[in-house]
């Protein structure tokens, strides 16, 4: 290629607008833009593109960059890794052309003395309407002096990461890539965040999201912001929801500095009433301009507002913008998914022939005995239950869209009527609505990790829940260390076809019991090779059991069955049943001997003593090297973790959601309480380390199975920093669970340097 001739290698932010994102990419021509339009956009400079090309062709690598990018549909996912790394190795190896160096330099002179600048990545396919790059590419806060040019060249090197490489590929873009720079004067924000200016969820309105300090801890996800939501047609605040932050980044002399909020600041509320409808009327007015719903960026400096960044929602329809249709329903959503079919009313799972394929299933509340119906809805609707009931957990497992607690679902709805199910919203609205829903992953081939995706490496060990064996393989595939939480109970009723094993052996049936666990567990076991598997035995409760063929004849009726006949007690009081389960997990762990074993709900060291004696007594205990786990759900388990390691337990896994009820006194599964129950609550926390911390000093390991970790990030940050050996989270919320734990373990490794 020929030497570029008269390359425009800086310009400045107010000099450049839309028609010009090829030579400043789409972050500098917006940026550009809001300025000329008059929005309060900090001050700065583009290294253009064509400056990036010009310093690739001096530096002998233009060429085979070009050719990179050609080929890269050509390559499998790990030669395109491989390509993305050496090419990014090149860049990164490159300085800035001496001429370009130093008119970066008298640029950031031109700013002020010693300015302290964002350092932004502005790809020229980047934050367009079709396309965005967001968060693939480098960005730098807080840089000054000589430091900047090291950071262009940071920026220029991420033009060719992994992520990037495989997003390219998946777009349809081989055209030669190029990058511009946007310096940009820094603003020391104390309160930031991100707006869009059409809530996904709620059409109606503009939905905020800030935190204290530099708006890296809302994109990063390091905090739970402050949510609030402003009416798009009248511009009044609608609702306001307070997250708790556990920390903020600030500008310190040497660069940002992380700071700890205790729980007093950390539950303050960022914004006023006022603030909040200023920031959505200039996003807005930012939308206006465009003519395009945004994601918008904003920063509060003392009471001046400033606009960061400014980009089109890519997953959102400008044309399903409008008036928010009412619900009809509301409840509490499990899942992100959304799906349309024709309701089913169905009081008892005997009625499921009734449900065709793709109906959505409606009832007061769902057992184990409902599986086999609940295969075929397209979304389950519920008038009971909370966020850990079984219709939840069985809804996540199946990856089925699900509201329950509506409390009226059954009497609302008429058998026939057409509703389209919204589980990230937590509604149900009349009609096929799913065209105008935000686009969500439907696909979960589409959700497994490309052999390009780099993925967090963390020293917490992160398992999955699972209770079907048909989604094992698919499961196993996920970036994950094993299966932490395997739910016997829901195996049992789906292996069995809805019958009671009590029926089974009552009618001499023991063998078809055995035959059909050990084909499934061999199945999960199987698809993991040698990453363990935690097969938590049977943890019936009377309740949701009765429903199964026969079970009224062995189930007693139970006022408060949640802490009932259930657990490690109840393999004393049946032994026969205990045995046939123990005599299943003994044949199958001699072919797989990743299986390893968990007693639920122990109350007492007594049961736990009597529960492994039978265990020693079987084909199972009489197996070497097996590990054997306790559930840490009753609070007693506080004061006997010494006495559980001295009996052979090696592990405790904490039940968060029983643990979380008896703390409180909050039945999990009611509707009418679910404001109350909350992991993150000081007491369960106080139970939490109690027992991570016993178990540390007795030197047996310790797990956390429950949803918690991966919505709430403070609240994961507190396992590694009691010390936790591992979580377990449902298979959806993997990738977001990785990332927590890493980021509470980069934070918890720079607090022990900076002290």
């Amino acid at each position: 290629m020929a030497l570029l001739t008269e390359v425009r290698r800086i310009v400045d932010l107010s000099e450049v607008g839309l028609a010009d994102v090829g030579l400043v990419g789409g972050k500098g021509a917006n940026l550009g833009e809001m300025i000329a339009a008059g929005f309060p956009v900090p001050p700065g400079f583009v290294v253009t593109a064509e400056a990036y090309l010009d310093a690739m062709e001096h530096a002998g690598l233009r060429d085979a960059l070009a050719e990179h990018a050609r080929r890269a549909a050509e390559l499998t996912p790990d030669d395109l890794a491989a390509a993305a790394r050496h090419a990014r190795s090149s860049v990164s190896a490159c300085t800035l052309p001496a001429s370009l160096a130093d008119d970066v330099l008298g640029r950031l002179d031109a700013l002020g003395p010693d300015v302290r600048v964002a350092v932004r990545s502005s790809a020229t396919a980047e934050d367009s309407t079709d396309t965005s790059f967001a968060g693939m590419n480098e960005t730098f806060t807080n840089v000054r002096g000589a430091d900047v040019l090291a950071r262009i060249t940071d920026c220029w090197a991420s033009l060719f990461g992994e992520r990037v490489a495989a997003y390219r590929v998946d777009r349809g873009l081989f055209d030669e890539p190029a990058i511009a720079v946007v310096v940009e004067q820094m603003v020391a924000s104390d309160r930031s965040g991100v707006m869009f200016t059409v809530d996904p969820a709620e059409r109606g309105h503009v939905v905020i999201e800030a935190a204290f300090g530099l708006g890296e801890v809302v994109v990063s996800g390091r905090v739970e912001p402050d949510t609030y939501h402003v009416d798009r047609a009248t511009q009044t605040l609608r609702d306001v929801r307070i997250g708790c932050q556990s920390v903020q980044i600030t500008t310190g002399p040497d660069g940002d500095v992380l700071e700890e909020l205790d729980e007093l600041a950390g539950w303050r509320r960022v914004l006023t009433d006022d603030e909040i409808v200023q920031v959505a009327t200039l996003g807005l007015a930012i939308e206006q301009h465009y003519g395009s719903p945004q994601d918008v960026e904003w920063a509060f400096v003392g009471d001046r507002l400033f606009i960061v960044q400014s980009r089109p929602l890519t997953t959102l329809e400008p044309s399903t913008v409008g008036p928010a249709e009412t619900p009809i329903l509301q409840g509490l959503g499990v899942g992100d998914r959304h799906a349309s079919g024709h309701v089913r009313i169905l009081k008892t799972p005997k009625e499921g022939h009734l449900l065709a394929d793709g109906d959505v299933l409606v009832a007061e509340m769902t057992s184990p005995d409902w599986v086999a119906t609940m295969r075929r809805a397209s979304a389950l609707i519920t008038d009971a239950g909370g966020s850990t009931c079984h219709a939840a957990i069985v809804s996540r497992e199946l990856g089925l869209p699900a509201i329950v607690g509506t409390r009226t679902a059954t009497t609302t709805l008429r058998n026939g009527d057409m509703v389209t199910v919204d589980a990230a919203a937590g509604q149900v609205f009349a009609g096929d609505r799913e065209s105008h829903l935000p686009a969500v992953i439907t696909d979960r081939a589409a959700q497994q990790p490309t052999a390009a995706t780099v993925s967090e490496v963390t020293a917490t060990k992160l398992y999955v829940n699972l209770a079907m064996a048909d989604r094992a393989a698919e499961v196993a595939a996920l970036d994950v260390d094993g299966v932490g939480l395997l739910r016997g109970e829901f195996m049992v009723a789906d292996a069995l076809g809805g019958f009671h094993p009590r029926a089974l052996i009552a009618d001499g049936r023991s063998d078809e019991f055995i035959s059909a666990m050990t084909a499934q567990l061999g199945q999960i076991a199987g698809a993991f090779g040698t990453r363990p598997v935690v097969y938590r035995t049977m943890d019936f409760r009377s309740n949701e059991f009765r429903g199964l063929t026969g079970g009224e004849r062995f189930e007693p009726v139970e006022q408060n069955p949640m802490i009932g006949y259930r657990g490690c007690y109840r393999y004393i009081k049946d032994p026969e049943t205990f045995a046939l389960e123990l005599e299943t997990l003994g044949r199958v762990r001699e072919e797989f001997p990743n299986l390893q074993v968990m007693i639920p709900f122990v109350r007492t060291k007594w049961e736990l003593e009597a529960c492994l004696e039978a265990i020693d007594a079987s084909r199972l205990g009489r197996q070497r090297g097996l590990v054997t786990w306790v559930m840490a759900e009753v609070p007693s388990v506080i004061a006997r973790i010494p006495d559980y390691a001295a009996l052979g337990i090696a592990g405790v896994s904490i039940g968060s959601n029983d643990l979380t009820q008896l703390m409180l006194g909050v039945d999990r599964d009611s509707e009418l309480l679910a404001e109350l129950f909350d992991e993150s609550d000081a007491a369960v926390l106080w139970a939490i380390e109690h027992i991570v911390t016993a178990c540390r000093q007795v030197g047996i390991t310790s797990s956390l199975c429950g949803l918690a970790p991966s919505r709430n990030p403070a609240f994961a940050e507190h396992l590694v920093r009691f010390g936790i050996t591992s979580i377990s989270v449902d298979p959806d919320a993997v990738t977001a669970a990785r990332r927590v734990l890493a980021t509470a373990e980069r934070r918890m490794l720079l607090d022990a340097v900076r002290t």
